[in-house]
């Protein structure tokens, strides 16, 4: 992992780690390591720049248009926008890089800087590390631009409605008669979802839909379904969904409030594209997280599954290598490869919303063939993950859940991408023997000191 980048880009706290200085220092970065990367050394280059609702995404904005500006480069400020718009809208305006403002599903405080390349796709390791020595001036920034080689701001108002015409158009059927609740998560998709579900026939009831920069994800959205799963259930809707703050995962209740996650979307998805015959090799991607139940349907539905680094970045990295046509995680970062080169909630939505209509089904009764095993998964803040991890009497407990367990489920301990958090998840057949292996490699954490 970099020093700058974690799995989904640079994140902190707005000005303390995420500091004004960073961000000018990134768009200079950006634009000096990804500007040449189309060969057009004498065209102007332009690189999109969009962002979440946090109350912060205006001041980091700014920075980075201004490093931008600064070396040479034209902004195409898209304005607030899901993360996969940014994605998309980067490849069909043609531009150099974009750049997306957001934390995703982390609180309001917090921000970060996702940057793809002129393809849409999340940046290579190679170029990261460019801009990571940039950034911490180990080698020189370009030099500033001066006269009429200063970059300037390109405003697209019509940026969102292209977006939202292109997942519209990823479907010929209409959705007449089904009625959803969106759970905007007070963030990006507050922008989208209304407008394109209903242009649809979707009878919609919007949730944290006004965001004010401070709501983001507070109490709503994907990680937080309480309200989306009690107005589900009051108003009888036929569908739940919660987005993310960038909306580039999602998450379903069915109409009993139960919910549908990121594993259950994929495999109702898998098994309707196999049998569509759409299923491109037969194959499914997901990572060391999915759960063990999703790889048993796997094997009772005839699908291979194929498991990555956790990260969508590297989801989608095998999807590319395979030739596959669906990915994604448990926590609702679903990948179309033949649409899209980043998870997106907004379109990951539309194609569930497809399966229920055409095949008639609530989705309850399309979730059920996939038994979901329990996990527990618990996040101990650590003051080193690399050392919490390599302590001998961890590893020693996670070797002895490993081998009790045996086939009846698994243990995981992983270092997040994107926070101080070690993350230790146990699947078992109860819950009652997943707290106990998860408690039995806790505690030792928190005993020999690496907790903060």
């Amino acid at each position: 992992m970099g020093r700058l980048f974690g799995t989904d880009g640079i994140r902190g706290v707005a000005n303390e780690k995420l500091t004004v200085e960073l961000a000018v220092a990134t768009g200079r970065a950006v634009a000096a390591s990804i500007g040449m990367a189309k060969g057009k050394s004498n065209a102007k280059k332009t690189i999109l720049l969009g962002m979440d609702t946090r109350i912060s995404s205006d001041m980091l904005a700014s920075a980075l248009t201004a490093g931008i500006l600064s070396v040479g480069y034209d902004v195409i400020n898209l304005g607030v926008v899901p993360t996969p718009a940014v994605a998309y809208l980067t490849r069909r305006y043609k531009a150099h890089a974009g750049i997306m403002i957001s934390a995703s599903h982390n609180p309001f405080e917090f921000n970060g800087i996702k940057v793809f390349n002129a393809d849409g796709f999340k940046l290579a390791d190679e170029l990261e590390e460019n801009i990571e020595s940039m950034v911490l001036g180990e080698v020189p920034m370009p030099k500033p631009a001066t006269g009429a080689k200063i970059g300037k701001i390109i405003h697209k108002p019509e940026a969102i409605d292209d977006y939202i015409k292109f997942v519209a158009s990823t479907t010929t059927e209409r959705l007449d008669g089904l009625t959803v609740a969106f759970d905007c998560a007070n963030g990006s998709s507050s922008r989208t979802a209304e407008k394109l579900f209903t242009s649809l026939g979707v009878k919609c009831v919007m949730l944290s839909d006004k965001p004010d920069g401070t709501n983001i994800n507070a109490a709503c959205g994907s990680t937080h379904l309480e309200n989306l799963i009690a107005c589900v259930k009051e108003k009888k809707l036929d569908i739940g969904i919660a987005f993310d703050g960038d909306a580039d995962r999602v998450l379903c209740v069915d109409g009993d409030g139960e919910v549908v996650d990121g594993d259950m979307i994929m495999a109702i998805l898998a098994l309707d594209m196999k049998a569509r015959d759409r299923l491109k090799n037969n194959t499914v991607v997901g990572t060391i997280m999915t759960n063990l139940g999703f790889i048993r349907f796997c094997e009772a539905n005839d699908i291979r599954f194929a498991a990555t680094k956790v990260g969508d970045r590297y989801v989608l990295e095998r999807m590319l290598e395979t030739g596959c046509v669906i990915g994604g995680e448990q926590s609702g970062h679903i990948i179309f490869s033949k649409y899209a080169s980043t998870g997106d909630g907004i379109l990951t939505s539309l194609k569930m919303m497809q399966v229920i209509m055409s095949r008639g089904k609530k989705l309850s009764e399309l979730a059920a063939p996939l038994v979901v095993y329990p996990q527990v998964l618990e996040n101990v803040r650590v003051k080193d993950k690399s050392a919490a991890q390599a302590d001998p009497e961890v590893q020693a407990a996670v070797k002895a859940a490993a081998e009790a367990l045996g086939d009846t489920g698994r243990i995981l301990v992983r270092e997040s991408g994107t926070e101080p958090l070690v993350r230790v998840m146990v699947e078992a057949e109860n819950e009652d023997i997943c707290h106990k292996y998860v408690d039995s490699v806790v505690d030792i954490i928190k005993k020999n000191g690496h907790t903060i």
